[in-house]
């Protein structure tokens, strides 16, 4: 799974694995934490929309199991 930086004011990096529909988002406090069952359609979103941060806080942070990983 590659990282792709993003400009946000809210995440660093966001990276997909389509075969698994796992996104692992990297904010900007460093803490990193994966997303599961996200449809790419929605990390094709993310990625489009003008604002990464509330696009996460309106369709991911609510809808998607996640698991923070350790640092």
């Amino acid at each position: 799974m590659l990282a792709t930086a993003v400009e946000s004011s809210t995440l660093i990096t966001a990276a997909y694995d389509h075969d698994r529909q796992l996104l692992r988002l990297e904010f900007r406090n460093r803490a990193l934490y994966c997303y599961f069952g996200v449809p790419a359609s929605v990390y094709q979103e993310l990625m489009a929309a003008d604002s990464k941060g509330a696009y996460f806080n309106r369709n991911i942070r609510p809808r998607f199991p996640y698991h923070r990983l350790a640092e």
